[in-house]
């Protein structure tokens, strides 16, 4: 059945002003990772007016439970909630309220789409399949939100069986989505090297261990890393974005330190490059006489969708939205999604959720001039309705 003659599209689709409203609301009061109090507030007023039993997680973010008198099974659903440190350009009338800050990821899309779902849910609480957990996650973009939610129990009684999280994409119009089996994100991870090696006149580099020279070696090599011991077909990358060492152009450097990052899509090869780089770095400083050290901060994990969840939800978009409409993913996003933490809990699936239109570009993810075609608040909202009826239909086959 399309979704235009689907019961459940013909409800929602009387949503469609309360879900603007709703999202312009929350577009012009952004609020930024960790800050997210108004916003909070706003999404835990919603709730109590549609009867859901919701608290506060992660300080500033809310999960929300609403219970089945029958069900076998718990679906989870997450909406990033955080805003960006960019100036909105837009004459519109719902642009950002507050300076330098806006919703140029979606986040704004994402909170009012969960909040749909969760009201057509509201009114049919005897009816529900399922039991139903809505994350409402802060600091996607920086801390991570994810994990600390997760570490506060929210996965936990009655514990989630699948997940379910979408992301608007501007290249995409209203009506269309992507998905991918597997992986569709990278983990990330930070690190600083730091070369200690011995000051000298330029004059006479040989009473000196040059810091530069050494560091410039390492540098070179870490890309080799990638080159040749990193097969082509796997996806990493290497960036080193910082360097500083040195005090006079005509004294041999003591010491340089220099960071990056380091995005993989798979666990061992995460493992084999960190392993890697600190033996590169020590036997690279054993060989000229210095000393080195490496640290890492760990990002977020690689994001991999659970292929019991991605077949059904191709299945249903292909059904509601026809084939041409459901795209494949064709390679993983070295982007990172802090998503990633609730698939560790539970199986579940990401997809990409088309808010562009078409011939009519709405700006780029993280730009001053972002924004969405409306209509994607009620086609979000529909699908993950229908996502949430099927993935109920499955564990009662699966009983």
């Amino acid at each position: 059945m399309k979704y235009y003659d689907d019961p459940i599209y013909k409800e929602v689709i009387g949503y469609k002003d309360w879900l603007i409203a709703l999202r312009r609301q929350f577009h012009s009061h952004p609020e930024l990772s960790e800050f997210e109090f108004t916003t909070q507030e706003r999404i835990i007023d919603e709730l109590n007016e549609m009867g859901i039993n919701n608290y506060p997680s992660a300080e500033t973010g809310v999960c929300a439970v609403l219970l089945s008198d029958n069900s076998r099974t718990t679906i989870g659903l997450r909406a990033d909630i955080d805003a960006l440190p960019i100036q909105e350009e837009s004459i519109s009338s719902y642009a950002s309220t507050i300076p330098g800050v806006m919703h140029a990821c979606g986040h704004d899309a994402h909170t009012t789409i969960q909040l749909g779902v969760a009201k057509y849910f509201s009114r049919r609480n005897q009816m529900l399949q399922s039991n139903l957990k809505f994350f409402f996650q802060p600091a996607e973009e920086t801390v991570g939100g994810a994990e600390r939610m997760v570490e506060e129990g929210v996965m936990r009684s009655p514990d989630v069986s699948y997940m379910l999280g979408l992301h608007v994409m501007p290249y995409m119009p209203v009506g269309e989505i992507e998905i991918r089996d597997g992986k569709l994100n990278a983990a990330s991870d930070s690190f600083s090297i730091t070369i200690k090696g011995k000051a000298a006149h330029g004059a006479y580099p040989q009473q000196g261990v040059d810091a530069i020279v050494i560091a410039a070696q390492v540098i070179v090599s870490i890309q080799t890393l990638i080159s040749r011991m990193i097969s082509p077909l796997d996806q990493a990358v290497i960036t080193i974005g910082k360097i500083n060492g040195g005090v006079k152009d005509n004294i041999i450097s003591d010491e340089v330190v220099f960071s990056g990052g380091m995005r993989t899509t798979d666990e061992k090869t995460r493992l084999f490059l960190k392993d890697k780089i600190e033996n590169l770095v020590t036997s690279t400083c054993d060989y000229y006489g210095a000393t080195g050290e490496v640290s890492f901060e760990p990002g977020y994990k690689a994001l991999v969708n659970h292929l019991e969840v991605t077949s059904i939800i191709r299945s249903e978009a292909h059904e509601a939205l026809g084939i041409e409409s459901v795209h494949e993913k064709e390679l993983p996003s070295l982007g990172v999604e802090d998503f990633s933490y609730f698939l560790d809990e539970a199986k579940g699936a990401f997809y990409h959720l088309g808010c562009g239109v078409k011939d009519q570009p709405n700006g780029a993810l993280h730009t001053k001039d972002f924004d969405i075609d409306e209509m994607c608040l009620v086609m979000g909202t529909y699908l993950q309705i229908k996502f949430i009826n099927a993935l109920s239909n499955n564990n009662k086959e699966g009983d």
